[in-house]
């Protein structure tokens, strides 16, 4: 009978206690504590490389820690940001990979099953373990709720499809279908959303929400962690160092938060001026000491001695407090900020003309955009958002249609993915596609905007080979690339992919104010709540019986 890792349903467990991991010289994360629970949700938080990706991989047993401990009972899953790009399997290789417990547990029952009809010694015994552990798993319905997940998520369900032909997010849908159909005790998620349409994310919501088990969420997408999480892991600095644990959900969390920031400023205020008067007081101990060594005429030297060794004892005293009181200076959070984009007043800046591109994008599609423009591309997974703004970019020819743009218009695409890793330094690249510009005439010299201007990395990362970077400060990187050409016309298809809710929130900002024209594709809810006034151009799947195209609407 095949050894199987059942699930430990209500006496599953997943502690943490005192993580710590260290990277290329510097604490990654630092005394993390967690326990995670059947039905308890955690959702973890922080700026981009502050180790959240890191820490699933702990808790998954893929990476060791440095220091601490991590317990588990029970199954687990994780479902990483990044999924191989060559892969020669079929979706139903890739799922039966995923249900090869359930398929096991069933071959077990079947051999048991013909042992016991033989009368085998021993069978009767091996046929109740067999039955018992094909229970445990819930081996016979396992087909039947990945496919339901797979309709919900919107995924591919046609088994004999080659992985090589779908998009990685399509293969994402279908990994974390098989991942909700095979019910774990424990799901440990990296931005499950990125790939999600309005549809699947309402999907994936409830099924979270109902899950059974425990749920491990790293995540950037505010409406999730509004609607699931119960619970949230902050590894933001702190002032004491260690990781925020907030209770109360997302809100909990956005108060607790913001009243530790405010108490931390506090503090360093009360500690800047307690510093000065310790530091005043240093200055007068040591110069009373400097002229004790003086006394006045007539002083004996008994009297002189006695008074040196108390302005010694004084000056060290003074010296201890401010070695107690070092001041701790709240971190300052890095802030975008968007370059000034050019306005070019009057002009069509582009403008398309029953656009299709075959098997991609049916309907024949028209728009037109000038400065200050704002267009939000709504539709399903498929419906052609991407296609679209390749297409409006210059990335992909129409298959039909038009595309005019005006002469000497800057367009700039920010797509969906990151391009393949480079070993170069971030500041390299940077500053090369800079060079490029000037050198093409797209920019003048004195336009070009410093990387560390944008707000968008820090030093410390620019230095870095971009294949070292995190998914979401690879994700920076592509938004200043974009941004450096200053373009009249922005592109942006699923901008808030693995950026952190503060650059999320100061990125729509700017794009309310800029004077660039804004061609957006989302499904982020959060941020379609915040581009509810916008123009928006709907695209459907479906050809229209009627009118063979797409819905627009304004």
């Amino acid at each position: 009978m095949t050894t199987l890792v059942l699930p430990a349903r209500d006496r599953a467990q997943l502690n943490c206690a005192g993580i710590r991991v260290d990277r290329g010289g510097r604490t990654v994360l630092h005394d993390v504590d967690m326990n995670v629970s059947p039905k308890s949700r955690w959702g973890v938080v922080g700026e981009n490389g502050r180790g959240k990706s890191t820490l699933l991989h702990v808790l998954a047993g893929l990476l060791a820690p440095d220091g601490g401990t991590v317990h588990r009972v029970g199954t687990l899953a994780l479902a990483e940001q990044e999924m191989p790009v060559e892969d020669e399997r079929t979706v139903g290789d890739f799922i039966d990979a995923y249900l090869a417990d359930a398929r096991a547990a069933l071959r077990d029952l079947d051999a048991a099953a013909e042992a016991l009809a033989a009368e085998r010694p021993g069978a009767g015994e091996a046929y109740a373990d067999a039955l018992e552990v094909a229970q445990a798993l819930d081996a016979w319905d396992t087909d039947r709720r990945v496919d339901v997940a797979l309709d919900g998520l919107g995924a591919v369900s046609d088994r004999a499809r080659p992985l090589a032909t779908l998009s990685v997010g399509q293969r994402y849908r279908i990994r974390l279908a098989c991942l909700l159909g095979a019910e774990y005790d424990f799901l440990l998620l990296d931005e499950p959303t990125n790939h999600l349409d309005l549809a699947g994310l309402e999907y994936l919501t409830a099924r979270l929400r109902a899950h059974a088990g425990g749920v491990v969420v790293v995540s950037h997408d505010r409406a999730l962690l509004a609607d699931v999480a119960t619970t949230i892991l902050d590894l933001d600095p702190t002032r004491d160092g260690r990781p925020g644990v907030y209770g109360g959900g997302y809100t909990g969390y956005r108060e607790g938060r913001e009243a530790e920031l405010v108490r931390w400023e506090e503090e360093y205020e009360r500690q800047q001026t307690e510093h000065v008067r310790l530091q005043q007081a240093l200055s007068e101990a040591q110069h009373r000491l400097s002229t004790g060594w003086r006394p006045d005429k007539g002083t004996g030297k008994h009297q002189r001695a006695t008074r040196a060794g108390a302005l010694v004892r004084s000056v060290h005293r003074r010296q201890d407090d401010l070695d107690r009181h070092k001041v701790t200076a709240p971190v300052p959070p890095q802030r975008f900020s968007l370059p000034e984009l050019p306005a070019r007043p009057g002009v069509v800046l582009l403008r398309v003309e029953e656009v299709t591109v075959g098997g991609r994008l049916h309907h024949s599609t028209s728009l037109s955009v000038r400065s200050g423009d704002r267009l939000a591309v709504t539709g399903s997974n498929g419906a052609g958002k991407s296609t679209l703004l390749s297409v409006l970019a210059g990335r992909l020819a129409p298959g039909s249609g038009r595309v005019h743009r005006a002469r000497r218009v800057r367009l700039r695409l920010l797509g969906q993915e990151s391009p393949r890793a480079t070993h170069r330094r971030a500041r390299d690249l940077y500053e090369a596609h800079t060079a490029e510009l000037v050198t093409a005439g797209v920019l003048k010299e004195g336009d070009v905007a410093g990387l560390g201007s944008l707000g968008l990395l820090t030093s410390r990362d620019t230095d870095k080979p971009v294949a070292e970077l995190s998914m979401g400060q690879q994700r920076r990187l592509d938004l200043a690339l974009a941004l450096a050409a200053r373009p009249h016309v922005l592109l942006l298809d699923e901008p808030t992919n693995h950026l952190s809710m503060a650059l999320v929130d100061e990125l729509t900002e700017a794009l309310h104010s800029t004077e660039a024209a804004i061609v957006l594709a989302t499904h982020d809810r959060q941020l379609r709540r915040d581009i509810a006034t916008w123009p928006s151009l709907a695209l459907s799947q479906r050809r229209s019986a009627e009118t063979g195209v797409g819905t627009t609407t304004h």
